[in-house]
């Protein structure tokens, strides 16, 4: 179907900064809505202006505080419905929960399902998303996902100035990123390492154990998903300098940085932090680091314009 003449896109409070942009991308004017909490934290939400049949896509990761920012979705999402949006698409550049994909231990939950029928439930008839954890959460959707890739701008951004790709070498931290990383290699025109990882409990403690792969003298460059507390990537890097690394970057899509991360990551000797703007960045206090920020905003737009107008989401990577 054809929604032309009629798109709207709204934001609640988990990254406004990103919704503007991604509004003034597409020259639309984003729409007016209140998102606030009263002082029990009940959160409420009002549409400030008619949405009756058009195309809604409301612009909200799962940025900090996530339970709050969920809440904020499902609770916009319904709202849309109830003031007869013709379809409300929830644009979530940042899924939380990814890692509870599974029962990989006894008697826990797969959160990242439960929070799929949540969203399905609130009435939101497709999702657009950036970068899973994991693939399979698109199948714990019974509505249309499109996920996209930041991929391309990031590899875009690494390509630029940089004449000695040839002492480069792409490293996937653990096995679940081995595919993002084999991407990103080709597109380099770089060797590909990957590193043996284990994660220890549920304290957030990883250990590396070996690397397969020539890295000795080379620069590295980490690839993932995303950089939560950093203990990964501080595995990563001590195992690499023990086999000879000479400086090591990163590229990660999501920007979570908990706690002390970037502390460590600049104890741990990272050289160079390249993120996207999936989720709020803080470039005031980067402890030593070069954290570069890559905008994903044309990209979230190209996409809204796409599924408004029928077009393929395919055809952007193709």
């Amino acid at each position: 179907m054809n929604w032309t003449g009629e798109i709207a896109i709204f934001s609640g409070n988990a990254h406004k900064r990103l919704a503007q942009a991604v509004s003034e991308s597409l020259r639309v004017s984003i729409g007016a809505v209140e998102v606030f909490q009263f002082s029990n934290e009940n959160i409420f939400v009002r549409y400030l202006e008619n949405i009756r049949h058009r195309d809604v896509f409301i612009i909200q990761p799962h940025a900090r505080p996530v339970n709050d920012s969920i809440m904020e979705l499902l609770i916009m999402i319904d709202a849309a419905k109830r003031a007869s949006a013709g379809r409300v698409t929830a644009v979530i550049p940042y899924y939380a929960y990814g890692r509870t994909d599974k029962k990989d231990q006894p008697r826990v939950p797969i959160t990242a399902r439960l929070l799929a029928d949540l969203i399905t439930t609130a009435g939101a008839d497709r999702v657009l998303t950036m970068d899973l954890h994991a693939g399979q959460i698109q199948g714990f959707f019974n509505i249309p996902v499109d996920e996209l890739t930041a991929l391309p701008l990031l590899s875009k951004y690494l390509l630029s100035g940089r004449d000695d790709r040839q002492d480069y070498v792409v490293v996937a931290p653990d096995e679940g990123t081995v595919k993002r990383a084999r991407n990103l290699a080709y597109e380099l025109d770089a060797p590909l390492a990957i590193i043996e990882k284990r994660r220890v409990g549920n304290d957030e403690k990883v250990e590396a154990r070996n690397v397969i792969g020539e890295v000795s003298g080379k620069n590295a460059i980490l690839v993932d998903d995303e950089i939560d507390t950093g203990g990964s990537m501080v595995a990563a890097i001590e195992v690499l300098r023990s086999h000879g690394i000479a400086d090591v970057s990163s590229m990660v899509t999501h920007p979570v940085l908990s706690g002390n991360a970037l502390d460590r990551l600049s104890q741990a000797g990272l050289k160079e932090l390249v993120v996207t703007d999936t989720l709020p960045v803080d470039n005031s206090a980067t402890n030593g680091i070069k954290l570069r920020t890559v905008s994903v905003a044309s990209l979230l737009a190209e996409a809204i314009s796409r599924i408004h107008s029928g077009e393929s989401i395919g055809d952007l990577f193709s």
